[in-house]
């Protein structure tokens, strides 16, 4: 392991340069745009509680809670009565039809998320669900059953039992934050947290049509980190995502979070620091820093650590009430984007109150690679009005979008090299409640962005559970 430092320079603000530009795109490319289509009801009546500022419905960690492949759309949720459910409708569709799963979610807890997941090998659809710092539950369907979902029959017949295992792999005892991701061969790979927030490492695991195997930790919580406060000897890395390019590189934006409270400014803030950036050309197998450097290997002694040169794309102490598992895409020539937040210095140099400081004051920057290699950051001109997360989507033109919470979206052309934020949709008639989940397959497959949301309740009231479309530049 070699010493912490910075990429010295890495990052410039968008704000204080013209010179700025994320490529130049043709003169014929549209600019950002949504044109609202419709809204469809999943459930009249979802389960509603608040746990950490959000609901476990709308998680927008869970990656693939609503997904599109082949045609179709798949989403899944729990009902008032905490069951599970998987629904699917034909793209366009206003009908959803729905499959209960034998599974009720365990505890009142919004982290206890369903994700899913495409086997392509196969044509299984896999769904992890119900899961914070313990064990997680477990489905998979008939093998063929997204590949011919026209034919195919769409009830519990299709689904298996629910397992506590990956057929029979076990993985760890305090499992976290499922995230499947399909590799360019088709295998599916489930990453997921080992152990604790503040002590924990990722970890993958990958299913070739066959049999699941753990590939193994790659991400590590030992090593000091110091701030100007104080100092903490044990963390955990939080991805803002995971996910392939055209290209076939494995992406990963995140943040680490100490276990140490000795590192802020004060205790109502949160330990979060630091946008960091890794990637892997072979599956998840090694990773490696911006430079390209290898810098860990999946299950060996030596994996990714806060000590590590060449992480840190965007610097931040602790005191800013960094968001963690925010989100992040990649363009149609494999660049890679984040969306990060955060309350900017221009409001105080400590947040003491996580939530209330964030709601107020915090801001969404976009983060992203530029051809020549650069990093670049534009903060967007919307207050969060929210604690929550901002999702980041790209269109088909590499135009880019932000999904703040309540569902409002705003949009940057490429062309302006992403100085041009505004607003497109206002949310208002919508109701929602905090963050969105967003359907990253579908918007490449027929140019639609399409997010689940639920409306706001009180206390643990049930509320309707929905999908909105917009269509995208033409």
């Amino acid at each position: 392991m070699k010493r912490r430092t910075l990429l010295a320079g890495a990052i410039v603000s968008a704000m204080s340069t013209s010179a700025l530009t994320g490529g130049t795109a043709r003169a014929a490319d549209p600019g950002p745009s949504v044109t609202r289509t419709g809204t469809t009801t999943l459930d009249s009546a979802a389960v509603f509680f608040v746990s950490y500022d959000g609901l476990v419905n709308n998680n927008s960690f869970q990656k693939n809670g609503l997904f599109t492949y082949k045609g179709y759309q798949y989403a899944a949720w729990y009902t008032s009565t905490k069951y599970a459910v998987v629904a699917r409708r034909v793209l366009g569709g206003s009908t959803w039809s729905t499959v209960t799963l034998s599974h009720q979610l365990k505890s009142s807890d919004s982290h206890n998320v369903i994700s899913m997941g495409v086997s392509k090998t196969d044509g299984r659809l896999h769904l992890n669900m119900d899961s914070h710092s313990d064990g997680f539950f477990y489905v998979k369907s008939v093998a063929g059953l997204l590949d011919n979902p026209s034919t195919t029959g769409w009830s519990s017949a299709v689904f298996g039992s629910v397992q506590t295992t990956l057929d029979g792999l076990a993985l760890t005892s305090q499992f976290t934050y499922p995230q499947f991701v399909s590799t360019p061969e088709g295998k599916l790979q489930l990453s997921y947290r080992v152990a604790i927030s503040g002590n924990g490492r990722n970890a993958l695991a990958e299913y070739d049509g066959s049999a699941w195997t753990a590939l193994g930790e790659w991400s590590s919580s030992t090593g000091t980190y110091t701030s100007s406060h104080g100092s903490s000897t044990a963390r955990n890395m939080y991805l803002h995502g995971i996910d392939y390019d055209k290209n076939g590189r494995l992406h990963s934006f995140f943040t680490w979070r100490e276990q140490s409270s000795a590192v802020m400014c004060s205790s109502g803030g949160i330990t979060n620091h630091d946008t960091g950036y890794v990637y892997s050309d072979d599956r998840g197998r090694t990773w490696c820093n911006d430079a390209g450097t290898v810098v860990g290997t999946t299950g060996s002694s030596d994996t990714v650590a806060v000590t590590d040169s060449g992480l840190v794309i965007d610097s931040l102490n602790p005191d800013h009430s960094l968001m963690n598992q925010e989100s992040q895409f990649t363009d149609s020539s494999g660049l890679p984007h984040a969306i990060i937040s955060y309350v900017p210095g221009r409001f105080g140099q400590c947040t003491t109150n996580y939530v209330s400081d964030r709601t107020a004051n915090g801001r969404a920057f976009h983060v992203r690679k530029n051809s020549s290699g650069t990093w670049q950051k534009t903060e967007i001109p919307v207050v969060l009005g929210s604690s929550q997360r901002t999702k980041l989507i790209l269109d088909k033109y590499d135009n880019a979008y932000a999904i703040f919470p309540f569902g409002r979206i705003a949009g940057a052309s490429k062309s302006s090299g992403y100085t041009d934020w505004a607003v497109l949709f206002d949310a208002s008639d919508l109701n929602a409640f905090g963050e969105v989940v967003i359907d990253e397959m579908r918007v490449a497959q027929d140019n639609v962005l399409s997010f689940m949301y639920q409306e706001t309740s009180s206390g643990t009231t049930p509320s309707a559970l929905h999908v909105v479309d917009f269509a995208l530049p033409a």
